[in-house]
């Protein structure tokens, strides 16, 4: 089991009074990545019919893209949502005759008809004849939506003040068999590694590509247009660590010039 090290947090979105996250919440916040595990096929959710969705019954002969979020999130899972269908656009192949979307909500209080309303609009915005078939929104239980996650890596963290959840960015990619290929992280996927990952799927093939930028649902405040503490004292110390590279390249410049001035003399 192999974590990934948050290399950079960028805080978004949260309406009304919030709590600040320690460096401990977000270090449990992250993919680990876990390639080649099989997601169990027995695990049942609910589909945006309220109708009982058994994962196994929907691997197929066709790779399958896990997207795991909320559905009233107020701002990552529809950038997440929406970078993907700007993605999936871009690419040849198609959902629902080429491969299958899976949505899964880790909210436990989410209903079917939230799911529904979901993919009304994703349907809508992706605009590809078919997808209605292959694109499902599923809603679970506590015990399911927790042993789903758990086998994914996906590692969130719920603020019962707020009422939201932080949790990182990305797809998983499976397997038609539903074993984990690829992960493939960030809000605007780009195409080609999307599609490398679905055509290594498609082969039963597994890899353990590391990303290291994560955007985290949690804590920008859009009316002051403010970052949090935790964020702003990252990105100090990243804009002091360019500063500090600018100045040694100069200072080693003016003294491979100097150097020269003295051969010649």
């Amino acid at each position: 089991m192999r974590k990934i090290p948050l290399a950079l947090v960028l805080i978004c979105a949260l309406a009304g009074k919030t709590r600040a996250l320690t460096p401990g919440d977000l270090s449990r916040v992250t993919f680990e990545q876990h390639p080649g595990v099989q997601i169990s096929p027995d695990l049942v959710f609910r589909d945006q019919h309220d109708r009982p969705f058994r994962l196994g019954d929907h691997f197929r002969k066709q790779p399958t893209i896990l997207v795991l979020g909320y559905y009233r999130c107020p701002m990552l899972c529809s950038l997440i949502n929406d970078g993907l269908i700007h993605t999936l656009q871009e690419l040849p192949v198609n959902v629902g005759r080429d491969f299958q979307v899976i949505d899964v909500s880790v909210d436990p209080a989410e209903t079917a008809t939230a799911a529904a309303q979901k993919k009304s609009e994703y349907l809508r915005q992706y605009s590809r004849p078919g997808a209605a078939d292959g694109w499902h929104f599923l809603v679970g239980d506590e015990r399911s939506i927790a042993e789903l996650a758990n086998e994914a890596g996906f590692r969130y963290i719920y603020d019962p003040q707020t009422h939201q959840y932080a949790h990182p960015s990305g797809v998983i990619v499976l397997t038609p068999k539903g074993r984990i290929s690829r992960y493939v992280f960030g809000v605007r996927l780009d195409a080609r590694e999307l599609g490398d990952a679905l055509v290594a799927a498609k082969e039963e093939k597994s890899s353990s590509i590391i990303s290291q930028v994560f955007l985290l649902c949690y804590h920008y405040n859009p009316i002051t247009g403010r970052y949090g503490s935790l964020i702003l004292a990252i990105l100090r110390v990243a804009s002091l660590g360019f500063l500090a590279a600018i100045a040694w390249w100069v200072f080693s410049m003016a003294r491979r010039s100097a150097g020269g001035h003295a051969q010649i003399n």
